[in-house]
């Protein structure tokens, strides 16, 4: 029975609004990585970056003081100090010391910065909010203006003094004490800060950045004439890769005024190399912001080259009988050095690490599917040996997989009638969706990618299965069908079942973003866990996660007509919150709810929830919890004599419960 509280434990007093910087220096982790101070130092690389790719500053200076701060100057225009015109303070006061604001959200013609990384408007104040002290010089209006902040705050309002005698015209230098409470370690990694330096050298033709470390005297440039080109020959001769099979394949090209779906100056410049041995060196920037986990315009790269690849291989009727390419084939030996300008970015997280940016798939596959195309088939001799390579690569991926293929037993079921299967016999890459409802599973089967993706329509809702024994099973057709489409057995969390049946590497749950749909999830799940658990502990299971809401938004600025996707109330406010930071009105935009799987057509379903580029895709797993906690929150749940037991805990827990399970 569930403990009475009483009123002191959670009345009006409990709920604590947090001003300022304040979220930041509660939950660092939301905002930043707190390994060590790197990344809030990079928040202001990536200002001045800005500057440079915006064509205003010439030169980058970062300095590691001998006192444990870091010095980044730039010779930019400088911040605006100024009083706001909303606000009346000055406006660098605003840009350190409010989140949400900065320069980067106007995004129109006449905007600041039309193509920049910072998207949330939470950099530098992030790294003002971690930091003991933090001194701006900006050398702006013939005149430089100081100000200093100490943990967030301002300890020396902003002052204007005429230049000293040599000193510079314009540009921006910030001096910060990252606070090492905020942070496991205090110290920046010389490694990761020197690549971080270079490949802003090398994204910015023609800029030099130095790097000055007071501590013991050393001074390291970067300057690249050849911009991405030098930088991917030189990391390949340090990694130790072989010869190149053909020349570079290099290129750039961005959107025109004129150009259907994209905004004027969306594009991408790259370089690939494809080599038979050794290394592989793969970086990819999106608006000069490195993107170590890649994104949506990584894919668009892979698409692009296996798109043209693939056509010269048809054209040329190069392909073996009996091998089919994949991407993969294209993509295994291919290095490369990709940077991408998108002008509305939208990045998982605040620390930048990968796009999620559906269109980018779409701008950078195009771009350089187009151009592949076109250089091999004006270099056919070297087109031949990328086809001799890339068809090498999917021979032996064949190989590979005939030695593990599995023994198909002679008394294997009838697969289900209503199951629509995939080409591939491959389980590592093919996919089964069960879908809630024959009607999306209509909009499914003509969405998905037929090569790899299978789709089973579940009709209602499945039993609950956590008391049912396992011998009757079957007699429920749902359950029945979703085995034999799986092609494994029930068994029991310390079983060792025959795997080998196994016909999809990935099973998805798909169902409604409502209600209905959750607990369609929770019964497939409660299959799952009481009777495929192997399933589970070895990652085959997923959620597909389709958005709830889709916002028709007009053009703006730049920016073309779009349709924005959202998962859900909180970032349909997101979007509603940018659509107005963009300058449009009230109502300019439209929001369509989808009230199932259904209402949304083939194109719309392969977008947002299908597509591996662009969706999102939970895997399920016990997290902590481990298989004797899990059995016993599941049997409390779904048992059928816990009703009270539940009751309880949903009064105590209920708004845990998501976090929780």
């Amino acid at each position: 029975m569930a403990t009475k509280k009483t009123s002191s434990d959670y009345s009006e007093s409990s709920i604590r609004v947090l001003k300022g910087l304040e979220p930041v220096k509660q939950r660092p982790g939301m905002y930043t990585r707190t390994e060590n101070p790197l990344h809030i130092i990079q928040e202001v690389i990536d200002n001045a970056s800005d500057e440079a790719l915006g064509g205003f500053a010439k030169n980058i200076l970062v300095t590691l003081n001998t006192d444990g701060s870091v010095s980044v100057e730039d010779d930019g225009r400088g911040i605006p100090v100024g009083l706001h015109p909303e606000e009346k303070v000055p406006t660098v006061e605003i840009v350190f010391t409010r989140l949400h604001a900065g320069g980067k959200f106007d995004k129109g013609s006449g905007g600041a910065y039309s193509f920049s990384g910072g998207l949330h408007g939470v950099g530098v104040s992030v790294t003002n909010a971690l930091s003991k002290r933090l001194e701006i010089t900006v050398w702006r209006e013939g005149k430089a203006h100081d100000i200093v902040f100490a943990d967030g705050d301002v300890i020396e309002k902003l002052k204007s003094r005429p230049l000293a005698r040599d000193e510079k015209k314009s540009g921006t230098k910030v001096t910060a004490w990252p606070d090492a409470k905020y942070f496991d370690s205090g110290t920046i990694p010389m490694g990761e800060l020197q690549r971080l330096l270079r490949s802003k050298a090398v994204l910015l033709p023609g800029v030099k950045v130095t790097l000055v470390n007071a501590k013991n005297g050393d001074t390291q440039t970067w300057q690249y004439d050849q911009g991405l080109r030098g930088y991917l020959v030189e990391t390949l001769a340090q990694s130790g890769s072989g010869e190149t099979v053909i020349p570079l394949f290099e290129g750039e090209q961005f959107a025109t005024a004129d150009a259907e779906g994209f905004a004027e100056g969306e594009g991408a410049s790259w370089v690939v190399a494809w080599t038979e041995e050794g290394n592989i060196v793969r970086e990819s920037y999106v608006n000069l912001i490195p993107t170590s986990a890649g994104g949506t315009h990584e894919s668009g790269l892979r698409e692009g080259l296996f798109g043209a690849v693939k056509s010269f291989v048809e054209m040329h009727s190069l392909l073996p009988k009996g091998v089919k390419l994949l991407p993969e084939d294209v993509f295994a030996r291919a290095s490369f050095v990709l940077s991408a300008k998108v002008l509305d970015p939208q990045f998982q997280g605040q620390t930048k690490e990968r796009l999620n940016s559906r269109d980018a798939v779409r701008l950078v596959s195009g771009y350089t599917r187009t151009a592949l195309e076109l250089w091999l088939n004006q270099h056919v001799d070297y087109g031949k040996k990328l086809s001799e390579l890339v068809i090498k690569q999917a021979q032996s991926r064949l190989r590979s997989a005939q030695k593990v293929e599995k023994k198909k037993s002679s008394g294997v079921a009838v697969l289900p009638g209503k199951l629509t299967d995939c080409e591939s016999d491959d389980i590592t890459r093919n996919e089964l969706f069960l879908v809630e409802g024959d009607s999306a599973g209509g909009s499914a089967k003509m969405g998905r990618d037929k090569e790899f993706q299978a789709i089973l329509p579940l009709r209602g809702k499945v039993l609950n299965s956590w008391e049912t024994e396992r011998d009757r099973l079957f007699a429920n057709n749902e359950i029945h069908d979703i085995a034999v489409a799986i092609g494994v057995d029930p068994h029991g969390p310390n079983d060792t079942p025959d795997l080998s049946g196994l016909r999809y590497g990935r099973i998805c749950i798909l169902s409604d973003a409502d209600v209905d749909g959750s607990h369609i999830q929770v019964l497939l799940l409660t299959l799952f866990f009481k009777h495929f658990p192997q399933l589970i502990a070895r990652g085959h299971i997923c959620v597909a996660r389709p958005p709830l809401y889709r916002v028709d938004a007009p053009a703006r600025g730049k920016k073309p007509a779009q349709k924005l996707y959202a998962l859900d109330d909180a970032e349909l406010t997101a979007i509603e919150d940018k659509l107005r930071k963009d300058g449009l009105k009230e109502g300019s935009w439209s929001i369509a709810r989808f009230k199932g799987l259904g209402e949304m057509n083939a194109e719309q379903l392969w977008e947002t929830t299908m597509n591996p580029d662009t969706r999102r895709l939970l895997p399920v797993s016990l997290g902590n919890f481990g298989q004797e906690l899990s059995q016993a929150r599941f049997n409390m749940l779904m048992g059928k004599g816990e009703a009270a037991a539940r009751r309880a805990w949903l009064e105590e827990h209920g708004n845990e419960a998501e976090a929780d399970i």
